[in-house]
């Protein structure tokens, strides 16, 4: 029976150490080479979304709904996406690896939240933007959203999928193929 650590790519496994030294040796940067780290994304995407709404209010939601239903959805999708982030941040550092986007990947984490989505945290990071569109009530916000999450998907996702392939290889495309990327 394979332990939690050999599955993480830790205690000596064959899928991480000759991959990151391999890429060493060709002089290649062990990092995933993603645009910018996705808070910082979200934040200036934020900030550009509260600008706009101050220059033209565009409300997300019709008019009437009460005001009870935003605070209980936007506050929910909130706490959700912190939920979500907690359990991805605890599984990235119990198998050892780098939580931040930039840093070598030093394990594949593929079970607990990882198990149900590829990319639990950036999941987290479009809960917790919707949420806060929902809270404020920002059109501008949800149209930011959708931009937020295809950035995501250009700039970030793919070039860290590239990477995770070319370090663990077939496990990678093993765990690719079982897991969906975002739900």
């Amino acid at each position: 029976m394979e332990t939690r650590a050999a599955r993480h790519g830790r205690a000596g496994s064959r899928c991480c150490a000759p991959a990151a030294a391999a890429g060493e040796a060709r002089g290649v940067q062990d990092h995933p080479g993603v645009i910018a780290r996705p808070p910082r994304i979200a934040y200036l995407l934020l900030a550009l979304g509260a600008l706009l709404e101050w220059l033209t209010p565009l409300p997300l939601l019709p008019p009437g709904w009460p005001a009870a239903a935003r605070w209980g959805g936007g506050s929910g999708l909130v706490t959700l996406g912190l939920i979500v982030m907690t359990l991805a941040i605890r599984a990235f550092r119990s198998a050892g690896t780098n939580v931040e986007t930039p840093k070598p990947a030093t394990a594949l984490v593929t079970d607990g939240v990882y198990g149900r989505s590829r990319n639990p945290m950036y999941v987290a990071l479009a809960l917790l933007f919707g949420g806060l569109a929902v809270l404020a009530d920002s059109g501008w916000l949800g149209l930011l959203l959708v931009l937020y999450v295809g950035v995501l998907r250009i700039g970030v996702i793919a070039p860290e999928e590239r990477y995770l392939e070319g370090k663990f290889g077939d496990r990678y495309r093993a765990y690719r193929a079982r897991v969906r990327r975002w739900l």
